[in-house]
């Protein structure tokens, strides 16, 4: 959001309230910060990288800052990576998680190490060598009695977190063994692979949680170990089969960015370390469907390379552009590297030049500041750090095309106009990936359909996935229990309370229209037929609604958070509509309905933006009589603030 002089003005504002922290620390007014809390960009090289001033060094310095944070938390050898608790929803919630969640500071900050000490294996933070530290944790976890120390897996014991830990764990043994796993004595690699493989060489979850059991097996057959080879064939063809085209994969059974941080990252690394040489066809599988993605990921971030906040785990973050970086392995010429480091440069400054983005010298829970809404409960505080897959693209050499080529902007400066819009359909994922290049951002429309009743975890049925839509520019807003909205329909339901779309059924995209059903989970009898059709600053919407009962229901816009200017609120008749007009002093939106609308109103709410306490929303009311389709027609429109709206903005209303 940071663009222009107006976000370097909200930039420098946020940037104060840090500051401010700084001189209480000063002044003995507050508690000391343990670790550096502002990432700078030393030196910036605006000859190579004239839109983000970022090199490979850069990307070493940002490395270094996280790592920096996570050790700042470690004051001797025997320290865990244990981290301050953010949320009531995450573990650990009783005592018996917490070696888990020691296991999991210690793995996936190692994602951010392991590169690191690849370079440079004598790096020492916070005067401990950091080399020393990982192999001596790694020791504490085969140490009967110790509290970092973990069982073999039962028996009959299922998939579990420590799995997944493992899995993370031997992707950086790949990556640094000269420096993590060499220097090991023999009994406690021999205890290591024991323990790893016991969970390895088991079961597994019936999506990207297959990885995990095929890095383990992988790494230690490398290793000269015996490992379960038939299992390893049968989770490698397994994995395969979750692909859909177009460089996306179904993570059983939802479309996010766990194609691209778990599926497509995996598969290329696992090729590059150990399948193009011992399992070539699967490898070479991998390798295409991975090729495949450049057709139209890189369309999915905004002008500047911000990212959409759109599905679960959203705070790892920047490891949705680790494919970008890790294209470098694959090394195909037609690639424009200027662009997609221009894309993975801008996602990672999206968040390391973000004030909110640190708390306690580890990254929050959240988007940019803390967010619960966005959390699940599988997360601790280290989750945070599968982020640094994302440093792995330091495998990538200082030479390579991807480091070396001049930042640009891609299909934004060479083939997007102003005043048009662009939609990229995927037909075998159903998604939809469209571009406006008037405001410079993207949007996404993609697969929801869980009940709230079968969703355990709360998260598939919820705002990270039952959106109408997500926008790079416009943050997804958590619905509110008086029936507060943004970019979705809320129905009351037969108890009186808002239920959200969530059951959605894809019907076609044709004409530049995204055509979908959606019932109410309640009452499957409530229809509606849903038609979006994006705009060149913003969405067209003719749905219709099938009632078999009198309801109400409201439908939202997005929402903008409330940030260091007063928000503007107007109500304004244009082209004869009444029109609901917000401006927060960077975005002004703007909203219209039909007649069988009863009205629009404002909606401030509170706690429920990511972005700022406070935000505004303008939703639209309707009463529903039994057995009358009603026809629901909207205009959601954008534009940047100053700019006016026009009576031809809302002809297509009529």
């Amino acid at each position: 959001m940071y663009t222009g002089s107006t976000g370097y003005i909200l930039f420098f504002a946020l940037l104060m309230k840090k500051v401010l922290l700084y001189v209480l620390v000063m002044l003995g007014l507050a508690a000391p910060m343990n670790a550096q809390q502002f990432f700078t960009i030393n030196n910036p090289d605006y000859r190579k990288s004239p839109h983000t001033g970022m090199t490979r060094q850069h990307w070493k310095e940002a490395a270094l800052f996280m790592l920096d944070g996570a050790f700042s938390y470690v004051k001797n050898i025997d320290d865990p990576m244990k981290f301050p608790k953010q949320h009531e929803i995450t573990y650990p919630r009783n005592e018996g998680q917490v070696p888990t969640e020691k296991l999991e500071g210690l793995s996936r900050t190692l994602f951010v190490a392991a590169p690191l000490l690849r370079e440079d294996p004598e790096l020492k933070l916070n005067g401990i060598g950091v080399a020393e530290y990982y192999r001596h944790q790694l020791g504490n976890l085969i140490k009967e009695g110790h509290p970092s120390f973990i069982r073999h897996r039962a028996r009959n014991g299922g998939p579990s977190q420590i799995l997944v830990e493992f899995g993370a764990m031997a992707i950086s043994l790949f990556t640094a063994p000269a420096v993590l796993w060499d220097p090991l004595p023999q009994d406690q690699k021999d205890a290591l692979a024991a323990v790893m493989l016991s969970y390895a060489d088991g079961p597994t979850v019936d999506s990207n949680w297959k990885f995990f059991n095929i890095f383990v097996l992988s790494f230690f057959d490398q290793q000269g170990y015996t490992v379960n080879k038939k299992l390893l064939v049968e989770y490698l063809d397994r994995s395969l089969k979750h692909y859909r085209g177009e460089g996306w994969y179904n993570d059983s059974p939802a479309f996010d960015y766990y194609s691209m941080w778990a599926f497509q990252m995996y598969g290329i690394l696992w090729a590059d370390f150990y399948g193009n040489k011992n399992y070539p066809d699967q490898a070479r599988t991998f390798t295409q469907y991975f090729s495949d993605l450049k057709d139209n990921y890189s369309y999915l971030f905004a002008r500047d390379g911000k990212m959409i906040m759109w599905g679960r785990s959203i705070s790892y973050r920047y490891a949705a552009v680790t494919p970008f970086l890790l294209m470098g392995l694959e090394n195909d010429p037609a690639t424009n590297w200027g662009w997609m480091r221009r894309i993975a440069s801008g996602n990672l400054l999206q968040f390391f030049l973000h004030p909110e983005f640190m708390e306690e010298g580890v990254p929050t829970l959240g988007f940019y500041g803390p967010f619960e809404p966005a959390t699940q409960m599988y997360s601790c505080r280290g989750s945070v750090y599968w982020g640094g897959k994302v440093f792995l693209g330091l495998l990538v050499p200082e030479d390579h095309p991807f480091w070396q080529a001049t930042e640009n902007e891609g299909a934004w400066e060479k083939d997007f106009k102003k005043g048009t819009v662009v939609n990229k359909f995927q037909p075998g994922s159903e998604i939809l990936i469209t571009n406006y290049p008037t405001i410079g951002s993207s949007e996404v429309r993609a697969w929801c359909h869980e009940t709230v009743a079968g969703d355990w975890q709360k998260f598939r049925s919820t705002e990270n996935y039952n959106r109408l839509s997500y926008n790079s520019a416009f943050l997804w807003q958590a619905d509110g229990k008086q029936g507060e909205v943004a970019m979705n329909y809320l129905t009351k339901n037969v108890k009186g309370q808002w239920e959200a779309l969530r059951l959605y059924t894809f019907r076609s995209f044709e004409g530049g229209v995204y055509h979908r059903d959606a019932v109410l989970e309640t009452n499957r009898e409530l229809r509606y037929s849903l038609r979006d059709q994006p705009l060149a600053d913003g969405i067209l919407r003719n749905d219709t609604l099938f009632s078999p009962v009198d309801t109400e229901l409201r439908l939202g816009h997005y929402a903008l958070p409330v940030l260091d200017k007063p928000m503007k609120q107007q109500v304004r008749t244009i082209g004869g509509r009444r029109v609901y007009i917000l401006d927060n002093g960077y975005y002004t939106l703007a909203m219209a309905v039909n007649d069988n609308f009863s009205r629009m109103e404002f909606v401030e709410t509170t706690g429920l933006h990511p972005e700022a306490d406070k935000s505004v929303v303008i939703n639209a009311v309707a009463s529903v009589k039994a057995g009358e389709p009603l026809a629901l027609k909207s205009v959601m429109l954008w534009k940047q603030s100053g700019n006016k709206f026009r009576k031809k903005d809302f002809k297509l209303l009529n």
